[in-house]
């Protein structure tokens, strides 16, 4: 597998550096958007340390849906504005959640995750496709670096995994 060359002794920057082009060359060849966000999930949860649950939930005009992911059995629906991937969806930015216990209206679907990265999925047009959500079960796993990392892997995914 492309991923069996990063290691967590990486830095971050260089271990989502090379996560990056490795999660480009995944969309090379391969344009079915399903299949793209499978792939995606399967590359960042096997690559990325400390991670219980990595994947997407597909805004379907109304409210998100799961989608392709990796880890335990998932909410499959979340209202707009409803935790922290409903919030993330709703304002449309990024959330960096330390504790998701002091997070209020925190949507527990895996009792084991303590921390939270959110990323929108907003195409070119403006249109929310949905967001990636990766959780933790390390307090405070997620920092500025991560955050920098998963907005730059998404926004790849967002221009050469979902194109039309």
């Amino acid at each position: 597998m492309l991923s069996d060359t990063l290691t967590p002794a990486l830095g971050k920057a260089e271990l989502y550096t090379g996560l990056a082009t490795q999660v480009r060359s995944l969309f090379t060849e391969e344009s079915d958007r399903i299949a793209n966000a499978a792939n995606f999930a399967a590359m960042v949860f096997h690559t990325l340390p400390d991670l219980n649950w990595a994947g997407f939930y597909l805004f379907d005009g109304r409210e998100l849906v799961l989608g392709p992911f990796q880890g335990k059995s998932a909410c499959v629906r979340i209202a707009m504005g409803k935790g922290v991937c409903g919030a993330s969806a709703l304002k449309r930015i990024t959330y960096v959640v330390p504790d998701v216990h002091q997070f209020a209206g925190h949507i527990a679907c895996d009792a084991a995750s303590q921390s939270e990265i959110v990323v929108p999925l907003i195409a070119a047009d403006g249109t929310l496709i949905g967001v990636w959500d990766v959780d933790s079960p390390l307090i405070e796993c997620f920092d500025e670096q991560d955050r920098i990392g998963m907005e730059a892997l998404c926004q790849i995914f967002v221009d050469t995994g979902w194109r039309a």
